[in-house]
């Protein structure tokens, strides 16, 4: 009778764990929208280069078929085929590739896209993280997607625990205005719906266009010498003036007090693990602005 009600256990177990090992994935995506999979994702396209760094801090590089332009982070990333840009993709390769995930990132010329997208029946995940806390926790939802939970768990702790540091750093420190420069030609910036708001609010930045509505706003001169910011920053990118536009500029705050400072564009412009290293940088930067007060 015991052989009997432990092969009975036995056989009970199994099933639960077949089925478990079968059990449908459900995690909400950044629009709020559940993403059903049957089994973890194992062909996956990433569609903007945050969402690349992402998947393979999630522990599932191995598992990306494809990407867009510039997802050159990390060095294997390099090695996985490209199917477009941000603005034009070859829908005819994504449906090659049999893809059973593709997380997107929405921008001013993706609707079209990924509406097209979503037509091909394949689940879609939008990632668009809008504070620091949002990279761990996307990164987690990715890992479960992609059955990688553990690694994904463990990327996202030692995110929170480098967040939370650099919060209890700057929380008191005295405010300082910036002037976040995305391009010079136009002249562009980012208001305070965008992520880099809350890098600034991390470092104890105040952003001197956050009230604007539209997310990627353009400005002119005129209205960043009115505003009069203590710090500038630009991202380093070939072909572009950066800072430098504003050094002739001589009775500027951010020119007078030589705060004008550059950050790679890789760790600033793309909202994925490494963006908390950059606000890292930022804060360093900010800090050096306080020390110029005293000089």
């Amino acid at each position: 009778m015991k052989i009997h009600r432990s092969a009975l256990a036995a056989a009970l177990l199994a099933a639960l764990a077949t089925q478990a090992a079968h059990a449908a994935i459900t995690v909400h995506d950044d629009d709020g929208r559940p993403v059903t999979l049957q089994k973890p994702a194992q062909r996956v396209i990433a569609m903007a280069p945050h969402v690349t760094e992402m998947l393979f801090a999630a522990g599932g590089g191995d598992k990306i078929v494809g990407v867009v332009s510039y997802s050159d982070y990390p060095e294997a990333a390099k090695k996985i085929q490209h199917i477009g840009d941000n603005r034009n993709i070859d829908l005819e390769r994504v449906a090659s590739l049999k893809p059973d995930l593709i997380v997107i990132w929405m921008h001013g010329a993706s609707e079209r896209q990924i509406d097209t997208l979503r037509q091909l029946g394949i689940p879609l995940f939008h990632s668009e993280p809008k504070k620091l806390a949002d990279i761990p926790d996307n990164l987690q939802r990715m890992g479960k997607l992609l059955g990688t939970e553990a690694v994904a768990e463990k990327a996202a702790a030692e995110l929170r625990g480098k967040l939370a540091a650099l919060t209890t750093q700057y929380a008191q420190r005295p405010p300082v205005r910036v002037f976040y420069q995305v391009w010079d030609k136009p002249l562009y910036t980012l208001a305070g719906g965008h992520i880099i708001n809350d890098v600034m609010r991390v470092c104890g930045g105040e952003n001197i266009f956050a009230a604007l509505k539209t997310t990627a706003p353009v400005v002119d001169v005129e209205g960043v010498l009115r505003e009069d910011p203590e710090a500038v920053f630009a991202t380093a990118e070939k072909n572009y003036g950066g800072v430098d536009l504003w050094r002739p500029y001589k009775n500027m705050k951010a020119v007078k007090n030589n705060n004008l400072f550059t950050i790679e564009s890789s760790l600033v412009n793309r909202s994925g693990p490494r963006l908390i290293q950059g606000a890292a940088m930022i804060c360093e930067r900010l800090e050096t602005a306080r020390q110029n007060r005293k000089n």
